[in-house]
């Protein structure tokens, strides 16, 4: 693992001086992800290429479509951040004359020889997210951006990768200084207990996520009453109370392993004040998933007039979830062995339902191994996410795969948690086709 780490390093040492070999006569135009981990991303590069006075455009995309790829100008540098590992192809059909992707995304397709890409999948498959590459390349840059260390962390709990902490991310912690506290994976850990219950939807927490009165009898059963100022925040917490409502909370979860349930608390400092790092990460993809990815870069770069704006889009936002789980509940299911889909339609907005798919893959109401496919329409489109019940089984971009390549459409993402676009008039087949793929999967098995 330390040899592949190594060889991972290096390449980003490599690309990165190619980079800087490259910009210095020539303009950039960056593209990023919308999600935390895309917007964290470019936020970095943008404080980097801001410190070095290069001449760049931003833009953030919910997904790299082709026709945008096929219009990219030829005469720019062009820097993919968190996606474009799964559209090699169509990059090199569009003939663009630089091209560089900083991406952790699953790689199906030969490596053109003019892209230069640094991505773990290369790498034995090591865990670290876009933002944590990002930011190593951006220290090779210019070695003085541990500022920007902090952002790193935070695109990486938005891509829920806070649990394998290797030797690359160890090292982006410390620049970051970051604390830890090892407590209840509910948040914001820094606000009162009875709203960060209510709202708490990863873990999803049966008759106490959206419930105020199950958030209070569970406060109750545990002995946590509020004072004349309210209910402590978990941070407040010492540590019999909080063994008690670990113990609580389990009860109510009992398909949930330990370690979904308990774990590090990470707390990072933005506009001058210690919060919750999943707040911060759950803020930034609020924002950018409500159509506000410049809002969400300003949150990134500690904008004062960004805070209050963003606060009031992700309560908004957490409304709109708990709704979305409730249709997601209600809604007419497609099920088999080993496989849920939910086709929300325009019940639910696409932007969201990843995030509604994430979150249903983590509650007890399904079995390891199952693979849950959740679709609402856009324009004449359908958005697809789907999530296997406790990462484990099938490939969910494989199956993915096998089910678009038929009708035509873009795949993307990881093993345990990918995602599509197809068109409406393929719906149909589309269902029949992924139905079909996980009916021969339960055959081999």
């Amino acid at each position: 693992m330390e040899k592949e780490e190594n060889l991972l390093e290096l390449e980003i040492k490599r690309v990165s001086q190619k980079f800087l070999e490259k910009i210095s006569d020539g303009e950039i135009e960056l593209i990023s992800h919308f999600d935390t981990d895309g917007i964290t991303s470019a936020a970095i590069m943008i404080k980097t290429l801001k410190e070095m006075d290069k001449t760049f455009s931003v833009r953030i995309v919910k997904n790299l479509e082709d026709d945008l790829i096929k219009n990219l100008p030829k005469d720019k540098i062009i820097l993919f951040l968190d996606l474009a590992s799964g559209s090699l192809d169509k990059i090199k059909e569009a003939e663009l004359k630089e091209v560089f992707i900083i991406d952790h995304h699953e790689i199906i397709q030969e490596i053109p020889n003019r892209i230069n890409i640094i991505n773990p999948e290369i790498h034995d498959k090591q865990k670290i997210s876009s933002s944590c590459l990002t930011y190593l390349f951006c220290k090779e840059l210019n070695p003085k951006i541990k500022e920007s260390a902090k952002l790193a962390i935070l695109g990486m709990i938005g891509d829920s990768l806070e649990k394998r902490i290797d030797k690359l991310n160890h090292g982006i912690l410390t620049d970051g200084e970051v604390k830890r506290k090892r407590g209840l994976l509910v948040y914001p850990s820094t606000r009162p207990l009875n709203r960060t219950l209510e709202f708490s939807s990863h873990p999803y927490i049966p008759g106490v996520t959206g419930s105020i009165k199950g958030v209070l009898d569970l406060l109750r059963e545990v002995g946590l009453n509020p004072s004349k100022t309210g209910y402590k925040s978990l941070i407040e917490l010492n540590e019999d109370e909080m063994q008690k409502l670990i113990t609580a909370v389990m009860l109510r979860n009992p398909k949930a392993k330990n370690k979904e349930i308990v774990g590090d608390i990470f707390l990072i400092k933005l506009f001058n004040k210690l919060e919750d790092a999943r707040e911060l990460s759950a803020k930034i993809n609020a924002c950018s998933r409500f159509g506000c990815s410049a809002l969400a870069i300003q949150l990134c770069m500690e904008i004062p007039k960004a805070k209050k704006r963003a606060e009031s889009i992700h309560v908004k936002y957490k409304q709109l979830l708990i709704s979305g789980l409730k249709i997601a509940s209600e809604i007419q299911k497609i099920d088999g062995k080993g496989f849920v889909i939910i086709n929300a339609k325009d019940q639910i907005k696409e932007t969201m339902i990843g995030t509604i798919a994430s979150i249903l893959s983590n509650s007890p109401l399904y079995e390891e191994g199952t693979i849950i496919t959740t679709m609402a329409h856009y324009e004449n489109k359908i958005k697809v996410s789907a999530r296997s019940v406790g990462k484990t089984g099938r490939n969910v971009r494989d199956v993915l795969n096998r089910a678009v390549e038929p009708i035509g459409g873009q795949v993307g993402g990881h093993d345990c948690a990918a995602g599509c676009i197809i068109t409406q008039d393929n719906e149909n087949n589309f269902i029949n086709n992924l139905k079909k793929n996980f009916e021969i999967e339960v055959v081999k098995i």
